[in-house]
Formats: C-alpha cells, sequence, structure tokens
C-alpha cells in the first residue's frame, strides 16, 4: 500500500489524510454542561474538508463528537470524501456480545451510517484478558460489515504484537508521540514497519506548548493552565526535565522554523510524520474558535533536509525520556493525564478473575481454562501472603493466544499470572520466584528477553528449563510465587495510585 504527500493507505480501501483533524476537545469544549449548537458545530468542518483535510478523528466518549461528525457527513458535507476514526474505550471488565454490540451501534446511529471506517479499541489491563473476547466480538461484528477495519488505541509493543500472532487483523495504533514523547521509538516504530500497522501520533504538538505561544514565556502555574490538554501536558513537560530544558527544545525548534518559513507547530509534526511507521499526525481543533487550517495545510509543503533536525535531535536527547512503552500512562505511574491519575477515566479496575473460597483458609482465582477443570486446581492460590500461581501456558478459553511467537505467547502468560495475582490481592512487583519451561531450546532468548522486559525491574529467582509440555501450540509455561505486600513491608515504590478518572 503507497502512500502519496498528504494521504497514507491504511488498507487498500481506506486512505486517510496525513493531518488528521482531531475532536477530542469537543468534551472539554462541552465541560460544566456547556451546550453546542450542533448543526452550526458542524458547519465548522466545512474548512477543513474544503482544504483537503479529510480526516477526522474521534470517540464514543469525546462529548458530541460523534454526533457533530454524523451531521456534518449527511447534511453538510460537499462530497463523500470524508474519513472518520472513532473509538470504543469501554469500561474495565468483561463486556458480553450484547454490550460490544450495543457500543458499536450507538456509535454508528449517532454517526449516521452503516459502517464505521476504523473503529480503534482501548484496553484498561491487559492482566484482565476480557479485552481479548472485545476484539473478537469486533471482529465478529467486522464479519457482518458493522466495522470496515479494526484499529487500536494506547497500546504497547508487547501487546500490539500479541495481537497481531493471535490473527487479530488491525491497521493502526493510535499511540503519544512528539518531541517530548519518544516511547514510540522503543520497539513500537519497528514493529509497525515490519508488521504493516501505521501509528497514529497525537500529542504532537503537545497541547500547544510546542508553538511559540510558550517560546521564551515563564512557567505557566497551574491555574493558568485553560483546557484539558494544557493540563495534561505540562505534566509531560514536568516529567521530561522541567521547563529550562523544555525552552531549549522549542528554541531549537525555532531554528528550523525560521530557516524554512514556517511555524514551529508545522516543524514538531513534520518530524513526529517523518519517522518510521508513522501514517499521520493528528492535531486537535476546536471548531468554531481554534482551527489553524491554513497553518496545517504548510506542514506538508516544506522538505527539511536530516541535518535541519540535528538541533532538535540534540534537544531531545538532553530531555529525561519518559518511562515505559506507548499508553504506559494510561495503566501505570506516572499518569500523564490532566487530573494526573485516572480519576476522569474509569472508577475502578475490576480483578480479571473469579475467585473463591477453599479448603484451609485458602483463597482460589480461576482463569476458566479447559486445562483447569479437567486436571482440578485453580489458577494461584492464595494462603495467608503467599500466592503460589499454577503453571501458566498461553490458553484463553479454547484458544492460544500469541500464535507461534514465543514471545507472544511469554507476554501473555505473563499478563496471566499479574490477572492471578491481581484478583488474589497482590502485584506483578510481589513475585519472588518464576519457573519457565520452554518445548524448544531454541526459543530460549526470546522467552527470556520478554521475561526481562517484565520482571527486570523486580528481579524474581529464576528457573529456565527446556522440557516437552503437554497440549498442541504451547511453546512456554511458567510457574510463579509470590509474598503479597512485599514492597510496602520493606518500603519500596511501586504502589499505584487510587484506580479512577
Amino acid at each position: 500500500m503507497s502512500d502519496n504527500e498528504n494521504t497514507t493507505k491504511l488498507a487498500p480501501d481506506l486512505e486517510i489524510s496525513k493531518i488528521v483533524t482531531g475532536l477530542w476537545q469537543i468534551a472539554d469544549m462541552e465541560r460544566d454542561d456547556k451546550a453546542l449548537d450542533l448543526e452550526k458545530t458542524a458547519q465548522h468542518m466545512s474548512g477543513y474538508t474544503d482544504a483537503g483535510l479529510t480526516t477526522f478523528d474521534m470517540a464514543d466518549h469525546y462529548g458530541s463528537a460523534e454526533d457533530i461528525a454524523g451531521i456534518f457527513t449527511t447534511k453538510v458535507a460537499k462530497d463523500d470524501n470524508v474519513q472518520v476514526l472513532t473509538k470504543w474505550v469501554p469500561e474495565p471488565g468483561k463486556n458480553d456480545k450484547d454490550i460490544v454490540r450495543t457500543a458499536i451501534q450507538t456509535s454508528l446511529d449517532r454517526l449516521q451510517t452503516d459502517s464505521i471506517g476504523l473503529l480503534q479499541y482501548h484496553a484498561w489491563n491487559y492482566a484482565d484478558p476480557s479485552y481479548l473476547d472485545d476484539l473478537f466480538e469486533l471482529q465478529a461484528l467486522q464479519e457482518e460489515g458493522l466495522i470496515k477495519h479494526l484499529g487500536l488505541a494506547n497500546f504497547d509493543t508487547a501487546h500490539l504484537n500479541i495481537l497481531i500472532e493471535t490473527g487479530i487483523k488491525v491497521v493502526s495504533n493510535q499511540v503519544s508521540f512528539s518531541l517530548l514523547d519518544q516511547r514510540a521509538m522503543n520497539g513500537m516504530t519497528e514493529l509497525c514497519e515490519q508488521k504493516g500497522v501505521k501509528i497514529l501520533a497525537f500529542g504532537t504538538l503537545a497541547g500547544g506548548f510546542l508553538t511559540e505561544k510558550w517560546l521564551d514565556k515563564k512557567e505557566p502555574k497551574d491555574n493558568d493552565l485553560t483546557t484539558w490538554s494544557e493540563m495534561k501536558y505540562k505534566r509531560y513537560i514536568d516529567q521530561t526535565g522541567g521547563w529550562e530544558k523544555f525552552q531549549n527544545l522549542l528554541n531549537a525548534i525555532k531554528q528550523t522554523a525560521n530557516k524554512h518559513k514556517v511555524s514551529m507547530a508545522n516543524v514538531a509534526s513534520r518530524y513526529i510524520l517523518g519517522q518510521p511507521g508513522v501514517g499521520a499526525v493528528i492535531i486537535g481543533a476546536r471548531l468554531g474558535e481554534s482551527e489553524h487550517i491554513e497553518n496545517n495545510q504548510a506542514l506538508l509543503n516544506f522538505t527539511p533536509k536530516d541535518e535541519d533536525w540535528d538541533a532538535i535531535r540534540e534537544a531531545i536527547n538532553d530531555l529525561t525520556s519518559i518511562p515505559g512503552d506507548c499508553g504506559d500512562e494510561y495503566r501505570k505511574s506516572p499518569f500523564l493525564t490532566a487530573a494526573g491519575d485516572l480519576s476522569h477515566h474509569v472508577d475502578k479496575l475490576p480483578p480479571p478473575y473469579p475467585t473463591k473460597e477453599g479448603t484451609y483458609g485458602r483463597t482460589l482465582a480461576l482463569s476458566g481454562t479447559i486445562w483447569e477443570d479437567i486436571a482440578g486446581f485453580p489458577r494461584a492460590v492464595r494462603k495467608g501472603d503467599r500466592i503460589l500461581i499454577s503453571g501458566t501456558t498461553a490458553t484463553h478459553g479454547d484458544r492460544v493466544i500469541g500464535g507461534n511467537d514465543p514471545a507472544a505467547q511469554t507476554h501473555f502468560v505473563i499478563d496471566k499470572i499479574e490477572g492471578a495475582i491481581q484478583s488474589l490481592g497482590g502485584r506483578l512487583e510481589d513475585v519472588v520466584r518464576t519457573r519457565v519451561y520452554i518445548n524448544n531450546i531454541e526459543d530460549w532468548e526470546p522467552v527470556s528477553r520478554a521475561h526481562g522486559e517484565r520482571f527486570g525491574h523486580i528481579q524474581p529467582a529464576n528457573t529456565l528449563v527446556q522440557a516437552g509440555l503437554i497440549g498442541d501450540g504451547y511453546l512456554v509455561e511458567i510457574e510463579t510465587e509470590a509474598l503479597r505486600g512485599r514492597f510496602a513491608r520493606h518500603g519500596e515504590s511501586g504502589r499505584s495510585p487510587k484506580p479512577g478518572h
């Protein structure tokens, strides 16, 4: 699938603008019960399509964004060349088929369409495998024609790979990627290049901070920040080294902007658009208030040379890197959200697996795989503070997750282990011992590397051996021991803040 100067093909039948107009700020515009005139607001979308910016991104929770887009495409747009990308961001926990169908039908009704061009899915907790069930159901709706293509939002590298290797066909992954936030360079861009998945990069302007507005200005106080985007991305600035280093970055951006006679916003977004795997940048708009259409058009009309980025790369290297992988800001500390926690997004994370009281003061967690019923064992047992996790394979229901990829299977196995520990009141950081069994000795390195990614900061005692695993398709099995609350008892860091929006 080839791209031209201004568009990217996510699929043979889905071509989008390289500059996507984001409508997340509709929710901010409707804060404090402010009501927008939806028909009037929809009229403002014409300026973008007239300028060739025909793609809009939104979500089920972006206020009235889907309603506005539906009005625009059915009543205002001059032709059918408009691409509407939306998201489903469900509450954490298990959803049955009816819940999934109802959610998609609600978006279809709001968008006034029979089929969603790109439906992007966000998961809150990888340790809860119900996100896989959601995606399997979304695939079924795709087969019915209610969804044309599936994408992801805020997935990290390991879990994008799990889905690809499991056979879930996704065409894109929407993640934070900017001069401040370079986490996508830690494997995401490489994987997307290899697998033909496009990155849709949001936050490229860091809520407007990467523009002339903030160059050589004093650091704002909290009460100076007027939008949710400013509140959110000020946390990115703080996380990457503070205001002085941020000003160094702005000055480096300004050098390139002056050379090419473009805006700093153009430079900041163009840098990200040029990275491997990036299909488009998403630039937010406050329809009818702050649109920047002509400036966005200019983004694609200048051609920087590699040396034009030297000063910017140097300033990036001077920043403190944001830890972790893409999407971690919604799953673990530091929570880089407007509120600094999840209190605007979710109320609580339910336990991934059901538990029941066993004999002799034991509590059991059950993951529901066929092997638990056949052989008569639970996924995990807690007795006091001790949690013992049974030998765990990449089984989910009657499926093997991760295909023939040993790293993908290992990550999913560890997700299941983490889910069992969470269900019994502990955390992955409580693990003190792992025993890893592999079928093929050639798989030792990808399995070990995956184990290192997940346990490197914990460093439990570990054994790895080759063994004949029971069951077709299983490449790795892991059993684990944990001591609940050991971090708290020894004064170590790592407690998660109260989950919530």
